[in-house]
């Protein structure tokens, strides 16, 4: 069956989580940041989604942009950087993230080519509507989709339901890019045909779903998605 719609995660896929960090440690002043950024965006990052995984087992739901703050806290305490105005600039750096630079031509090529595009994210709606504006590339995105029209994170099924229901499209016709592997698990288990962007060359996880494609990063989706 012919792909008809593309659907894109966007924290790590779209948008380069580490570049809030990596900009803030470049500021005049932040000598203490620019010796520990990498180690403060790895735990920022990986705290950010055990919070997901955990509040949706928990049922506790709240919104993704409290799970980020949680999770810089956290971060922030871990590398002895607990400073009110850093905490404070790093958050804005977040809601104007950097998209990867293949980022906007690869989208224009999926629209040229007659695809509905869109973006399927934990993120909460004002905080991708930021995201997107920042990067420029609402004019290549059909719909911003957010975890919080069903209230609980990916991986859960409703989450990819949202694609299927929006779209009026069988799962089959989805190819799903993530860079997240469990997230790619998940979409696959879910029925999408799924690429995998694995930018760090991690191992594939040992989980229900495997990813049809596996790939360095996202130039070629427009090949794949007519494949």
């Amino acid at each position: 069956m012919p792909i008809k719609v593309c659907i894109f995660d966007a924290y790590g896929t779209l948008f380069d989580v580490a570049a809030a960090a990596r900009i803030a440690a470049a500021e005049p002043g932040r000598g203490a940041l620019a010796a520990a950024w990498p180690k403060l965006a790895e735990d920022w990052r990986r705290k950010q989604l055990e919070y997901s995984w955990l509040r949706a087992v928990m049922a506790a739901h709240v919104d993704f942009w409290q799970v980020t703050q949680d999770g810089l806290d956290w971060a922030l305490e871990a590398s002895a950087l607990a400073d009110p105005d850093l905490r404070e600039r790093l958050l804005a750096l977040y809601r104007e993230l950097q998209a990867y630079p293949e980022v906007p031509a690869m989208l224009a090529r999926l629209k040229d080519q007659g695809f509905a595009t869109a973006i399927l994210s934990n993120g909460s709606p004002d905080m991708l509507q930021e995201a997107v504006r920042s990067a420029g590339i609402g004019d290549h995105l059909d719909d911003v989709l957010s975890v919080e029209s069903v209230g609980v994170f990916k991986p859960a099924a409703d989450v990819y339901g949202l694609v299927t229901k929006r779209f009026g499209c069988a799962a089959a016709d989805v190819l799903f890019v993530s860079s997240n592997g469990w997230d790619a698990a998940a979409a696959s288990a879910y029925g999408f045909r799924v690429a995998w962007v694995n930018r760090a060359g991690a191992p594939l996880d040992r989980l229900p779903g495997k990813p049809h494609h596996i790939l360095s990063e996202l130039s070629s989706i427009p090949d794949l998605a007519t494949q």
